[in-house]
């Protein structure tokens, strides 16, 4: 990456790690960010005092989450704080005005996709792309929301004759991974990494010889520890918006890509097989008003 996107990262990557922090480094980390005034000039000693901790604390998790120390963390933040697209991300209120809830909801969107392509993983998307392309099975997993995303990407697959298995419910999902073998592929898709039920069809899935696949928001989540591929998203919170809406976002446009990828390895086919759907669903259409 270059120099513009390693500092993008820079955001992404601690949010990615606040998971595995306490509830007091977490909280330390939300004041260093709640600062407008934080820059290269800040000292550990304001930050601590601010903070309520030590300053060996404050060292302490700014090597946790990565950085040599806290010089480190100050210049990696602060630079990070100066880019355009961080200050797209603006608090929803519930005093804002129609105009101002439209730029902040896309602000937060444009910010999502963003910071997602400055820290997507190239080679972890192209080992998808293969597994998806030659599997003889694929399993798509997810409840709720995330359950949405892996039918808008099996609908695209199907287009162009890419099947793909889509469950949502926890007994139906382990009993499809129970059947899947060395040929297959199994996607598991969480916003959190934490649904329980989206991680025990992955695990058996692995176990039956199924490679994995997880799309989530977080890294280093127990979806994330078990797959073979991650591809995370990233996208900050709001209390009125949460993180899930922008990340959802964010996640499709990693599966857009995945699915144009998956078809170039395979154009002829894939462009066969699309102009066969379109056909079978022409009759449906109404493009001409009478």
């Amino acid at each position: 990456m270059n120099s513009a996107d390693d500092l993008k990262a820079v955001g992404p990557r601690i949010r990615m790690m606040m998971p595995q922090l306490t509830p007091l480094e977490a909280r330390v980390v939300e004041t260093v960010f709640g600062l407008r005034d934080f820059s290269a000039d800040t000292s550990l000693k304001e930050i601590a005092a601010e903070a309520g901790v030590s300053e060996a604390m404050v060292v302490k998790i700014t090597k946790k989450l990565g950085f040599n120390g806290y010089r480190d963390f100050r210049s990696a933040v602060s630079s990070y704080n100066k880019l355009p697209t961080a200050e797209m991300h603006q608090e929803l209120s519930v005093e804002d005005s129609s105009r101002e809830i439209i730029l902040k909801v896309f602000r937060t969107s444009i910010h999502a996709l963003e910071e997602t392509l400055a820290i997507l993983d190239v080679d972890a998307f192209d080992r998808a792309a293969d597994l998806l392309t030659k599997a003889g099975q694929r399993d798509f997993y997810g409840v709720g929301g995330s359950a949405q995303i892996a039918r808008d990407v099996a609908h695209k697959f199907l287009r162009i004759g890419v099947r793909a298995n889509v469950q949502d419910d926890s007994h139906m999902m382990l009993m499809s991974a129970s059947l899947l073998g060395a040929d297959d592929v199994a996607v598991a898709f969480s916003h959190s990494g934490n649904t329980t039920a989206v991680i025990d069809a992955l695990q058996l899935a692995r176990k039956s010889g199924a490679r994995t696949v997880a799309i989530t928001n977080y890294g280093g989540s127990p979806l994330a520890q078990i797959a073979d591929i991650v591809l995370c998203s990233t996208a900050q919170g709001s209390p009125l918006m949460g993180e899930n809406a922008a990340a959802r976002i964010a996640q499709l446009n990693i599966l857009d890509a995945l699915f144009v990828a998956v078809a170039q390895r395979n154009y002829e086919a894939a462009e066969k097989n699309l102009e066969k759907t379109m056909s079978a669903v022409a009759s449906k259409r109404k493009d001409k008003i009478v």
